[in-house]
Formats: C-alpha cells, sequence, structure tokens
C-alpha cells in the first residue's frame, strides 16, 4: 500500500500543494475482476494505484481483447483522456482486489493550471508512457516481421520440397515393380539422383541464406582471371542443360582481389542460372569486365525478357520470384550477401532491347 504523497507524479510537491491534493482525492476499492473503466467511457478522472494491480486492455483486430500493461502500487493510469479530455482508448480491470485514488477530470486540470511542477511532472509522465508504447509497437512490428518471413520461407521451402519428393517416390516405386527391366531401373535412379542434388542444393541454399559473416573471416588474395578459367566450364555447362550457350566477351583483367572462392561461385551459378531459366527457348549470356582503380566490375547480360518492372526495386529482397516455376527466392538476396561480404556491391538493370543485367564489385587486394 503507498502513501499519496509517494505517487511518483507528486515528488517534489510544496507541503501545502500535497494538502490541497489530499483534500480532492478520493479512494475506491474494486473486487479482482472488477472494470474500473471500460473503452469509451467519458475520460472523467485519473487514477492512481494505492493497493492491488490494474490490468490496461483493448480490443485488437477481430475484437479480441489484449492485455497491455500492468500496473502496481504509485502508478497512474487514465490519464491521457484527462489530459486530451477524450473518451477512454482502453478498459481498466482490477487484477486483484485493488484500492485506487481517483481526482475528477475538472479539478486535476484546475491542480495542473495552478501548479508548475504537477504539470511539467505530468508532462514527463505523459511522454514515458507516449515511449514506452512507441517501444512495445516496435517490437511487435519487428516480430510481425520476423514472422512473416518465417512463413514465407516455410512456404518456399516446403513448396519447393514437395515436387522433388515426388518424383524420388514415384521412381523408387517404379524400380521396384515386378518385371523391371534393368535399363528402367538405372533411369529410375538417375531420376533420384538428380532430385537428390536439387535438394541438396535448396539446402545450401538455406544454409548460406542463414550464415553470419564471421568478423574475423579473410578474404585470400587470388587471382581473378585463375578464378574466372576455372569456373567458366562449369558455367558453361550450366547453362548448356538449358539451351543457354555463354559467350565472354572480354578477358578479366590481370589482377588479384580479396576472395573467399567457394562462395563467389555460388554468385556465378545463381545468376548464370537465373539468366538461362529467363530465356524459355534458349539464349545467350554475355560475361564482361570492367577494370577501375581500386575494383573490378563484372557483368552478367542475358537476351531474356529483362526485369519485370513489379519486381524490380525488391529484386533482392528473400522470397521475391516471377515466373519461376521452383526455387525458393533466395538466389539474388544470397548473392546480395555474398558480394557484400566480400566488400562490394550488387546491382541490376534493364535497357531497352536488352535482357536483365546485373552488375557487381569486388575491390581490389591491397
Amino acid at each position: 500500500m503507498i502513501a499519496l504523497e509517494s505517487v511518483n507524479l507528486f515528488r517534489n510537491l510544496a507541503p501545502d500543494e500535497l494538502e490541497a491534493l489530499r483534500t480532492i482525492t478520493q479512494e475506491q476499492s474494486f473486487g479482482a475482476g472488477d472494470e474500473i473503466f471500460r473503452e469509451g467511457d467519458a475520460g472523467d478522472s485519473v487514477y492512481f494505484v494505492k493497493d492491488g494491480l490494474v490490468e490496461i486492455s483493448g480490443l485488437v483486430g477481430g475484437g479480441v481483447r489484449r492485455a497491455f500493461s500492468q500496473l502496481g502500487p504509485g502508478e497512474i493510469f487514465g490519464e491521457m483522456a484527462v489530459v486530451e479530455q477524450r473518451p477512454r482508448s482502453a478498459t481498466a480491470t482490477a487484477s486483484k482486489a485493488t484500492v485506487v485514488y481517483f481526482i475528477p477530470r475538472d479539478e486535476m486540470l484546475a491542480f495542473l493550471k495552478r501548479s508548475p511542477t504537477l504539470a511539467f511532472n505530468m508532462l514527463q509522465e505523459v511522454s514515458r508512457r507516449l515511449r514506452e508504447f512507441d517501444q512495445l509497437h516496435l517490437r511487435e512490428v519487428v516480430q510481425a516481421e520476423r514472422l512473416a518471413i518465417l512463413g514465407n520461407f516455410a512456404r518456399s521451402i516446403i513448396h519447393d520440397l514437395k515436387t522433388p519428393l515426388t518424383i524420388i517416390g514415384l521412381s523408387a516405386e517404379a524400380a521396384c515393380l515386378p518385371g523391371t527391366t534393368p535399363e528402367k531401373c538405372v533411369q529410375a535412379q538417375e531420376r533420384i539422383r538428380k532430385q537428390v542434388w536439387r535438394i541438396n542444393d535448396m539446402v545450401g541454399d538455406i544454409i548460406e541464406f542463414t550464415r553470419s559473416r564471421h568478423p574475423d573471416a579473410t578474404l585470400t588474395p587470388a587471382s581473378y582471371p585463375d578464378f574466372i578459367s576455372e569456373i567458366l566450364p562449369d558455367l558453361q555447362a550450366e547453362a548448356e542443360t538449358m539451351s543457354a550457350q555463354i559467350e565472354l566477351q572480354n578477358e578479366p583483367p590481370a589482377v588479384r582481389l580479396p576472395l573467399d572462392s567457394r562462395r563467389l561461385r555460388r554468385v556465378f551459378f545463381n545468376l548464370v542460372h537465373n539468366a538461362a531459366a529467363a530465356m524459355l527457348n534458349g539464349g545467350r549470356i554475355f560475361l564482361r569486365f570492367q577494370a577501375g582503380e581500386k575494383e573490378i566490375t563484372t557483368e552478367i547480360e542475358d537476351t531474356g525478357p529483362g526485369i519485370a518492372p513489379e519486381i524490380a526495386d525488391r529484386l533482392f529482397q528473400p522470397f521475391i520470384t516471377h515466373g519461376k516455376l521452383q526455387g525458393a527466392g533466395l538466389g539474388l538476396s544470397i548473392c546480395k550477401k555474398i558480394i557484400e561480404d566480400h566488400n562490394g556491391r550488387i546491382w541490376a538493370r534493364t535497357e531497352p532491347g536488352r535482357g536483365a543485367i546485373f552488375s557487381f564489385t569486388l575491390p581490389l587486394a591491397e
């Protein structure tokens, strides 16, 4: 139980002000579960918890009541409706047997006009409440965004796993049927093997997407021409599986770059795969390089339809796909993460009469 003068709002009041305060303050008791006031009621009083516990709640989407806070002895509530002279925006309920002080609105407003100290304390209290509400709202927004991302992630992965798992199941059944020829068994095994590789690639994307860069991770200086020569045959093979051809428009400059070769390979493969997938009837993929004083710019361009306007400003966000039959939409966000971990930049553009053009920079070794 707390005395009136111990309420935080009334700190530093002069003795005569405290005496005047007592003359306008009243007390009221409530049993557990009793409503002190309800949303929409007139803001006729300011309340202070003398003893017990008060829950502040409100109606949210779908008419569901949600508790916002619980207030103990010495805490103020109901002040916003009095200061604003508007109806209550929330409901106050006694969580257990509770005694409150309350000051009628007219008396409280008159006292605020007479006491600069009380007016300043009230301003601080209102400011604190607003700040707490902002922080609560921010936490809720962040949590909602996290849940939305998790939901998108789960839906994408489940959707993409269904197809290879179905193919694996059907192929396994076909291989075990009585009278299946050795040739059919080999074909079934090959289908199963390809789908396992596909799932493995998806798992790799998930691991890469959730990976955090270690502050002490080192990028090893390496010859960029050697790196390109090493991955080019595999890139060409990847493109040819989708009837696309890679054309090297100029040789990479003879420079050394700080690289994580394994992760940078994924950038090239993701971009080449996306380019080839965008050209339904095959096409060409151009690979070119431009040297600068402090960095190298690499461009990958295709002869496809270009970047869809509806996703142009969201290309590198997770789960963004357009016109793809498969894939979780993580490829470009993974590319962005890897390039930024190499202290570079990545962007995309489309020009009239040309397909999609993806560019990224990598800094030169010092």
